[in-house]
């Protein structure tokens, strides 16, 4: 085989070879949630600005997807997998917005809990299969649902995560590899045993291991899976109230680690053995957003109960780096805020600036590296809730809002809004970005937006 058709056949392929001979996903891929380690952007190709789903400007393709779900879509290739709860209930409830109650919604209904597979040219669904029938173990907040965690892929095996009812493999043509049943996952409130609002952590593959963090309310823990088999490599219990947020990866000097949000304890695991390296305690009490990595520096933010922080945080980390009272800098975090943290979204680092926003829609922008403000804007005018995160491509940063309004900003120092997209349905969950495109999915259907 001559160079040249080498090279050829590593362009055309989504799937790209490291220099330690790990596969790892191309740039076209979207394999977990908010992507390539939750970095949530995806450069390369040009991205719409506008569309419209009653025109059909812009619209690629749209296809219903049943059930109720706010796990996000994700793409390895030419294919899009995500997952969903189908219930006997016809209408199963929903309420969306900015309000203080914490009801949860018991449902006395079977479910099937299902992996979809698609086609990412036309929309059409070349799979779907059944992972377990069961009426749910624990209860939904009546903002959430059955199905929260996104899926995973490393381009040959699909992990899905539901929580109290399973984590299942499956092959690119469908078959189960292997499933594993962690048991009974209460993640409720703490303070409030009695409320119940579902399990919302996703999976991580890394190498050859699935990496599941299960901070819940009878025993928090985080664990490690061979990728082939299910079978447990190492489990690490954790002195933590339930959380909502999926585990980060860092590559350093010395082997990976394992990044976790949290409340009592967010911290960085080892990746071989699930040993603690690092911890700190002072974040929100209910903990959702994934950390994010740029460059030498981790961004674990959370907002909940009287505390708020971002923290940038050094890969170089050891020990215990709690911030002592009236901190705002150690030899281990680089700086950090009280009040300016974000409740449900992941925040964004994109072309050196970190993005964060509340779920009301009051946006703040930082300078990554050293902390400084560039902005602060609400979107919206605070009319509406945000629950997904922002994603970004093509120099514009992607806010969606829980009732179906895309925002699209222009990235920089100073605001610029481009557009408002509706959807013209609800939108919980966070999009995904492959090959010029936006997946976007509202409460009823998968959506394919590119120009």
């Amino acid at each position: 085989m001559t160079q040249r058709w080498m090279a050829l056949c590593f362009l055309s392929s989504s799937v790209l070879l490291c220099p330690n001979g790990l596969v790892r996903a191309g740039d076209r891929d979207w394999p977990s949630f908010r992507g390539h380690n939750a970095r949530g952007f995806s450069d390369g190709k040009s991205l719409p600005t506008k569309w419209d789903t009653e025109t059909g400007k812009n619209i690629k393709w749209k296809t219903p997807i049943p059930g109720l779900a706010h796990s996000s879509p994700i793409v390895w290739g030419d294919r899009v997998f995500l997952t969903t709860a189908v219930s006997e209930e016809k209408d199963p409830y929903l309420k969306v917005g900015l309000y203080g109650q914490s009801p949860d919604h018991p449902e006395d209904f079977f479910h099937d809990y299902k992996i979809y597979c698609l086609d990412k040219a036309t929309g059409h669904i070349l799979w779907e299969r059944t992972a377990r029938r069961a009426k749910p173990q624990v209860k939904r907040h009546i903002k959430s649902t059955h199905a929260n965690s996104t899926p995973v892929t490393d381009g040959k095996y699909v992990v899905s995560f539901f929580g109290s009812e399973g984590l299942y493999c499956h092959d690119f043509d469908g078959n189960l590899i292997w499933k594993k049943d962690f048991g009974y996952l209460d993640s409720g409130a703490f303070n409030a045993p009695a409320i119940q609002w579902g399990f919302g952590s996703s999976p991580r593959i890394h190498r050859d291991r699935v990496i599941v963090q299960c901070d819940v309310n009878n025993q928090s823990f985080l664990t490690a899976l061979d990728l082939k088999t299910g079978k447990e490599v190492w489990r690490t219990l954790r002195d933590e109230y339930p959380t909502w947020s999926t585990p980060t990866f860092v590559e350093r000097e010395g082997g990976t680690q394992i990044i976790c949000n949290g409340f009592k304890h967010i911290g960085g695991f080892d990746f071989t053995t699930g040993k603690e390296i690092w911890r700190m305690k002072g974040g929100g009490d209910i903990p959702v957003p994934t950390p994010v990595v740029h460059d030498d520096l981790i961004y674990i933010t959370n907002a909940h109960g009287r505390q708020a922080p971002v923290f940038a945080i050094r890969t170089s980390a050891t020990g215990d780096i709690t911030l002592g009272e009236g901190e705002r800098a150690n030899s281990f975090v680089a700086w950090s805020y009280d009040r300016r943290g974000s409740y449900m979204q992941t925040p964004l680092v994109y072309q050196n600036l970190l993005y964060v926003a509340r779920d009301n829609g009051v946006l703040t922008v930082f300078d990554a590296k050293t902390g400084d403000y560039a902005y602060k804007k609400r979107l919206a005018g605070g009319r509406t809730g945000f629950s997904a995160s922002p994603v970004a491509g093509d120099d514009k940063i992607y806010y969606t809002a829980e009732e179906g309004d895309i925002y699209v900003l222009k990235s920089g120092p100073a605001f610029e809004q481009l557009a408002v997209n509706s959807m013209g349905e609800i939108c919980m969950a966070t999009p995904a970005i492959s090959d010029g495109m936006i997946f976007i999915r509202g409460q009823h259907h998968l959506y394919a937006i590119g120009k």
